[in-house]
């Protein structure tokens, strides 16, 4: 009879520099949306950095975050480009840009021989990717990418026991990113990244994290991938009856799990209720700084209240992704928007074990003795204003930070180099479920 048993490994930290004296190091952030200000805010709250320029052309936005990190008036501009030209004296800068506009401020702040955090994706197109990659060779610069699944004590604590033989040789990788029917709604349907021409494919905007996640946990380069996947259900002919082009006054609502009065109200409850943290961000998205009657005018009138079967949105809604390496490991990749919102599952197989990631555990089974051992990974609580997944935010960002503070960059495992392959596959990928064929990574990724 197999027998299990219950563990906590020691997960081992990834490099970081140790504290060093000296003043704070000094940061620049383009782009003051849900993500830059998160990164900020973690930059900040490491207690080495301060934040001495924000560009940002939302005023609300713009002003909230300078209040909050103490920015000095001077240092606030409506763009990144009034921002750069200033000369403004820094150690770095956080460029965290519409997906699309990330190529201006990368090249100007490897003109002014700024080290760059870069939200993902580095660009839009392979010619934008080697781009970046060109201006960062000549320009000397360092780049990092915020690929923040690397930096999870869920990461640090597989690697160690694929390092350990816990598998043996890993043979192939089952991995599953449920994104979320109401997370998918609000971004992909209603919000930013519902057009390609607007933003990017689905596939680049949310799963570059786990193509790349992928490579780093497998250690091997992808050869070439094949992919499947369309745009099934939020189209005009699955309405419900009785549908209109808004939630607000629709007689379908009531019925409709997609709803916005259902997904963004209980951020903003009744007076007297405490608010659904993760609701609460998103509704703080859609109407930043509000109160409950401000959300529901922005849902009466905003682009977040429309109806899902009738909103102009193209991106597909699930998608399926299978990777060869040049190892001879294999992947398969499933993304879709059609679970309840909850933490990725992967199931790693190899020549002597097999590995199941679920549910806040990792449980590796060994084959020659039966036995399976239940490691629990350790939990990270977000301690600041839209931290997310499970510590990778702020594992990224304390390491550049530490780096940029002490010179040490061995913390940083997400340089532009490497983030370079994972954004190579994906294009290959988006082109295989075009074509339906077959493609080669090294045909999408030229150069780099």
């Amino acid at each position: 009879m197999a027998r299990r048993s219950r563990r906590r490994l020691t997960v081992e930290a990834p490099p970081s520099s140790a504290q060093a004296p000296g003043p704070p190091v000094r940061l620049l952030i383009a782009g003051a949306g849900a993500r830059g200000s998160a990164y900020a805010r973690l930059a900040v709250g490491t207690g080495r950095a301060a934040v001495v320029g924000v560009a940002e052309p939302r005023r609300m936005l713009r002003e909230r975050i300078a209040a909050e990190l103490g920015v000095p008036e001077a240092g606030l501009f409506e763009d990144w480009q009034a921002m750069l030209r200033t000369r403004l004296p820094a150690d770095g800068i956080i460029i965290a840009t519409p997906d699309r506009e990330h190529g201006g401020p990368f090249a100007a702040a490897a003109t002014h021989g700024y080290p760059v955090l870069l939200e993902k994706p580095i660009a839009t197109d392979p010619a934008g990717c080697v781009e970046l990659a060109r201006l960062q060779r000549e320009s000397g610069i360092r780049a990092t990418v915020c690929h923040v699944l690397r930096y999870t004590p869920l990461t640090a604590l597989l690697r160690q026991l694929l390092a350990a033989g816990a598998v043996g040789r890993v043979i192939s990788v089952q991995h599953l990113e449920p994104v979320g029917f109401w997370h998918f709604a609000h971004s992909y349907v209603r919000g930013n990244w519902r057009r390609e021409e607007e933003s990017s494919p689905f596939l680049l905007a949310k799963c570059t994290h786990d193509v790349d996640w992928l490579s780093f946990i497998i250690g091997s380069r992808p050869l070439r991938v094949s992919s499947f996947g369309r745009l099934s259900h939020f189209r005009p002919e699955e309405a419900p009856e009785g549908a209109s082009d808004r939630c607000t006054g629709c007689a379908a609502e009531p019925r409709c799990p997609y709803s916005a009065l259902r997904i963004y109200g209980p951020g903003r409850p009744p007076s007297g209720t405490a608010p659904d943290p993760g609701r609460a961000y998103f509704a703080d998205v859609v109407d930043p700084g509000g109160t409950r009657e401000s959300l529901w005018q922005a849902l009466a009138t905003g682009p977040y209240g429309r109806c899902v079967y009738s909103s102009d949105n193209d991106v597909v809604d699930h998608q399926v992704v299978n990777i060869d390496y040049e190892d001879g490991t294999t992947a398969a990749f499933t993304a879709t928007a059609f679970t309840a919102k909850g933490p990725r599952q992967t199931r790693i197989f190899g020549s002597h074990g097999e590995i199941t990631v679920e549910a806040g555990t990792v449980s590796a089974y060994d084959f020659l003795t039966g036995e399976t051992t239940v490691h629990t990974v350790p939990s990270v609580a977000a301690q600041v204003q839209g931290e997310k997944h499970e510590g990778g935010d702020r594992g990224l960002v304390q390491a550049w930070v530490g780096a940029l503070a002490t010179g040490d960059w061995s913390g940083v495992v997400s340089g532009l180099d490497e983030s370079l392959v994972s954004h190579g596959t994906v294009f290959a990928a988006e082109e295989a479920r075009r074509r339906g064929t077959v493609v080669s990574v090294e045909e999408f990724s030229p150069g780099l």
